[in-house]
């Protein structure tokens, strides 16, 4: 019998119809979020179908639409992985820095998100759910139950990178560390925006005055 799977994020289950609990169904999941990744590049959100998924993953459609609802449904569940993955590979980086090393840290941060632009399937129409076009959202759950709704995808990136940025630091992620590297992501996500539109590999000279910026900013609130 298969065994259940730990590691599915409980902010990904907002994407999702059903929650793998099993590896096969973990599995088959991943395979699912590698296609749709891979006709992203290849094709675009528009072309995009869960019929073509479901052909480059190998698996019946009706296995994608026991996970999804719809295309987009789909796209946020692979922005939700790819915040999962990002912020693994920025805990990695930051286990290896000083914690006086503010500059290495917040140079961390930036360098694990351009590497994943230019290397991880789908990122660079995705990466956190921010390049998704413009459409008629999904209903929010926490809405239609009456609570809270969820944060934007910049603040869901802030969220996670504060609460490294805490522990890395040994300190509480506190209001005043929380906003700002909400305005640092922020500022760092319009800026690197314009230095892929630039150049397709990320214009090295706004990319480092982006660094700068970022640095300067945020060394007030990091010390």
């Amino acid at each position: 019998m298969d065994q259940p799977v730990p590691g599915v994020s409980a902010d990904a289950h907002d994407s999702l119809r059903r929650v793998p609990v099993q590896r096969r169904s973990a599995e088959r999941l991943g395979r699912i979020l590698d296609a749709c990744a891979e006709l992203l590049d290849e094709n675009g959100y528009d072309e995009l179908s869960t019929r073509a998924v479901a052909a480059r993953a190998g698996v019946p459609i009706g296995s994608v639409y026991r996970f999804f609802g719809n295309k987009r449904a789909m796209a946020d569940a692979l922005a939700r992985r790819n915040l999962d993955l990002y912020a693994d590979r920025v805990e990695d980086r930051l286990g290896a820095i000083p914690a006086a090393d503010r500059e290495a840290a917040t140079d961390a941060v930036l360098d694990e998100y351009l590497a994943m632009k230019r290397a991880v399937p789908g990122f660079g129409l995705v990466d956190f759910g921010t390049r998704i076009p413009a459409g008629p959202p999904e209903p929010d759950p926490a809405e239609a139950d009456g609570g809270e709704p969820a944060p934007d995808p910049n603040h869901r990136v802030a969220d996670r990178l504060a609460a490294l940025f805490a522990a890395h630091l040994g300190r509480d992620p506190d209001a005043a560390l929380c906003r700002a590297v909400l305005v640092a992501v922020e500022a760092a996500d319009a800026l690197f925006q314009l230095a892929f539109r630039t150049d397709a590999s990320g214009d090295p000279d706004i990319i480092a005055e982006t660094r700068e910026l970022v640095r300067a900013y945020l060394a007030r609130t990091l010390g």
